[in-house]
């Protein structure tokens, strides 16, 4: 059985985080991070303020594990790597900061809830746990550098990483990209998406917070980067026309030839915009079930009917 009985949770208020306590609680004693207490809802969680590479985090000692969620995933409205310093305050200075803390409290396990754009924005072939990095965002590439400052940390000490890389995250009430699909869908517009043929990766939450579960405690995970998914891949029309029936309304999709949405988009300067859309973004994920012996609970047909539920 295990020994791990304290950990703690870092961004306790976030979308993922929320989840990850919700399935937690009833197996280990958690301490909910918080940069505001005033965000709460309970008075249970902690208020640590900025995160930064001054933030001094005495509330580790005795802790067994951290679950490191908070980040500042703010995107801004173009790629200028003039933004990369404001995400590494938090995302590479503070993360680092908190981990080199957590290894002199003696904390063994540390795991880091980075992103697939570490390998790239999107891919011909499946993205692999082999693939060189190949952050084209500021907020990817904040991510990765931090990733490299942990497993360095993991060398100098005995506190092992495990950095988790997942895709875009779906589930009720999500935030970012898929929140925007939701709002397409529930305000009824008619989108011209209804024949791209894309192929994309993206993760359920509860298959992600299942799959932090499982780094919890398993030996094979330590100092190993860990790519997440579904295991399946759909395209745009394939998602929107499961958030529609998950809301129980209809998708409204035109089939529009990707050609044309393609050519339209790099006119009008949203080629980027574009990418996520309309590109490809697939992850291997064998690895990561070999590694862990582990498979996603739910498929993504089952996650997305979960969301609405």
């Amino acid at each position: 059985m295990s020994m791990i009985r304290n950990v703690v949770v870092t961004g306790a208020n976030g979308f993922i985080s929320l989840k990850v306590i919700n399935v937690l609680e009833n197996y280990y004693n958690l301490k909910k991070v918080v940069r505001n207490k005033k965000d709460c809802f309970t008075n249970d969680f902690f208020s640590i303020g900025n995160i930064n590479s001054n933030t001094i985090w005495d509330l580790l000692k005795g802790q067994n594990v951290v679950i490191h969620t908070a980040a500042s995933a703010h995107i801004p409205q173009d790629n200028s790597t003039n933004h990369l310093a404001d995400f590494r305050t938090v995302n590479v200075d503070g993360t680092l900061n908190l981990a080199r803390q957590a290894a002199e409290a003696g904390v063994k396990r540390f795991i880091f809830l980075s992103s697939i754009g570490v390998n790239g924005v999107s891919n011909q072939a499946p993205f692999t746990v082999n693939d060189s990095p190949n952050p084209s965002e500021p907020y990817a590439y904040s991510k990765w550098e931090a990733e490299q400052g942990l497993l360095q940390i993991a060398e100098q000490t005995d506190m092992e990483v495990v950095i988790i890389r997942p895709p875009l995250v779906y589930g009720p009430n999500a935030p970012g990209n898929f929140g925007r699909l939701v709002r397409w869908v529930e305000k009824g517009i008619p989108l011209p998406l209804g024949a791209v043929h894309n192929h994309r990766t993206l993760v359920g939450l509860d298959n992600l917070v299942d799959l932090i579960r499982v780094c919890i405690d398993h030996p094979a995970a330590a100092n190993q980067v860990i790519l997440a998914g579904d295991d399946e891949d759909v395209s745009t029309t394939q998602i929107l026309r499961g958030i529609a029936e998950g809301m129980g309304k209809s998708s409204r999709l035109i089939p529009v030839p990707e050609s044309l949405l393609w050519a339209g988009a790099c006119m009008l300067g949203k080629r980027v915009m574009a990418e996520k859309v309309l590109g490809s973004l697939q992850v291997d994920i064998s690895e990561t079930k070999r590694l862990l012996d582990w498979e996603p609970p739910y498929s993504f047909a089952e996650g997305m009917k979960r969301c609405f539920e």
